[in-house]
């Protein structure tokens, strides 16, 4: 691992010893942090596999019965059921924060609140398969919006899981060591200096006392 440029004085020491201690308590944290998107990530993957699951057999339903009605009613017929809806939908999008990652939250708001205003024609002259593909839809569309809700929720928890794998891998593999590296570097340079002026301070010593002697003779 590469030591940083740096001038080795006690200074530089100070500050880098701080700068280490820094990097290792972000270093913690941001692990924990990735340790945890990841359980609710898994957690949110497990309730959208079987949300999926429910909503794909609930469509499958409304698919055969839409066949069947097609097959027992004519198009014009079928057409124009289905062509003036009396029901209307709103759409309202917000976010809520998970582990500072805001996720959408899905919810809708019908027109009217009687629940036969989803069907928007007479029974006379329409099939029971119809009327059973229709209310069907109306059954699994809040189930449809809750699994694009998690789906999104998945996708922008892995984006935050990688990015935060990044940063932890920058800190454990790179900064931390080269910190580490660096300080120990400035420490055996100020240790080297501090035995160069002590053998210094010796041999000036032993002159002193060499002229004292001299002198005294």
């Amino acid at each position: 691992m590469a030591i940083m440029r740096v001038n080795p004085t006690r200074m530089e020491l100070t500050r880098l010893k701080k700068r280490l201690k820094v990097a290792r308590r972000g270093h913690k944290l941001l692990k924990d942090k990735r340790d945890e998107l990841m359980k609710k990530f898994l957690d949110l993957v497990r309730k959208n596999k079987e949300l999926r699951e429910k909503v794909e057999e609930m469509l499958i339903k409304v698919h055969q019965n839409f066949l069947i009605a097609r097959a027992v009613m004519s198009s014009e017929s079928l057409e124009g059921a289905l062509m003036f809806p009396k029901q209307g939908i709103t759409l309202e999008v917000s976010t809520k924060n998970i582990m500072s990652v805001d996720v959408p939250v899905l919810d809708f708001k019908t027109s009217s609140e009687d629940q036969s205003d989803i069907y928007p024609y007479g029974f006379a002259s329409t099939s029971g398969e119809l009327d059973s593909a229709i209310g069907t839809l109306a059954q699994v569309l809040p189930s449809m919006l809750e699994l694009a809700q998690m789906e999104k929720s998945s996708q922008l928890l892995a984006q935050e899981i990688e990015k935060t794998r990044r940063r932890v891998n920058a800190l454990e593999y790179v900064l931390i060591p080269q910190l580490t590296e660096t300080i120990k570097f400035i420490t055996m340079k100020l240790d080297e200096n501090e035995r160069g002026n002590l053998t210094r301070l010796m041999k000036v010593k032993d002159m002193m006392i060499e002229q004292a002697r001299k002198a005294s003779n």
